[in-house]
């Protein structure tokens, strides 16, 4: 039986994710889930590809939205109250991927401390409430900041797999954090069976296949401590795990049914990819 291992958001997108027992999962994913993110002065979003030491940032969020906690080594946390109503703050022209968007601005305390942090100028975003965006795939969908589909599944197995692999190198075992996921499933006999599913239901809610997740650099920095330990895992996957458009670890859904989803839900799959 395949359950639910794990569930993190990440509330800051591109900073350190939030393990949980339990969320809601809305159309734009898990609850709180890429609500912000961080930005150049241009608006430029910012990543771990070219700033691995977003990964230090751990936020935390209040369960109503309307508080922001960031903390990083070295430096005093901050807690940022936020504005979530309509009229909620001056917009900023933000871009992500090449796609213009609007966020609202956070004030200057956060991007005083994150531009500490960083070592670079940057601000805080928040996603406004007439956020429309719509993701592309299989099953179309909606989400905040996520860089497409709402949702990232990566089951135990895979991540075994892989590291069985490292070993047989005399490379060390590598977390799944290293993968960033919003859903852990275990169970499953084989490595990479979130590929295949293409609807499930797990809790109340109901998640649908977009696409098979392209993976970039950020799964070369370690999470812990904002150090890039390329090129690994990329080099190995590339051995067995290469499409077209690139090395693929872990499937993105879109939200179908909203509802709460706990640890050891079972994950029911109701369709499976045509074999």
């Amino acid at each position: 039986m395949v359950r639910v291992a794990g569930l993190f958001h990440y509330p800051v997108k591109g900073c350190a994710g939030v393990e949980l027992s339990e969320g809601v999962f809305g159309h734009a994913g898990l609850e709180h889930d890429r609500k912000f993110m961080v930005v150049d002065p241009e608006g430029g979003f910012l990543s771990q590809r070219r700033d691995p030491r977003l990964a230090v940032v751990r936020p935390s969020v209040s369960g109503d939205g309307g508080r922001l906690t960031l903390a990083a080594p070295d430096i005093e946390p901050i807690d940022v109250a936020v504005d979530t109503g309509e009229d909620a703050g001056p917009r900023m022209a933000v871009r992500m991927h090449g796609a213009p968007y609007r966020g609202v601005d956070q004030g200057e305390q956060a991007a005083e401390w994150l531009s500490t942090v960083l070592a670079r100028p940057c601000r805080l975003v928040r996603v406004p409430p007439e956020h429309d965006r719509v993701t592309d795939g299989e099953t179309p969908g909606t989400s905040g900041f996520a860089d497409s589909s709402a949702v990232l599944v990566v089951s135990t197995r895979s991540v075994e797999e892989l590291n069985a692999r490292l070993e047989d190198k005399g490379l060390p075992a590598l977390p799944m954090n290293r993968f960033r996921p919003n859903i852990v499933v275990e169970g499953e006999q084989e490595p990479h069976v979130e590929d295949r599913m293409r609807r499930f239901e797990v809790g109340q809610a109901e998640l649908g296949f977009t696409k098979v997740a392209i993976r970039c650099a950020v799964t070369t920095v370690d999470q812990a401590t904002g150090e890039r330990r390329g090129p690994e895992p990329l080099r190995t996957l590339a051995e067995y795990r290469r499409i077209a458009g690139g090395v693929i670890f872990g499937a993105k859904f879109s939200v179908v049914r909203t509802g709460k989803v706990s640890v050891g839900d079972e994950v029911r799959v109701t369709r499976w990819a045509a074999s």
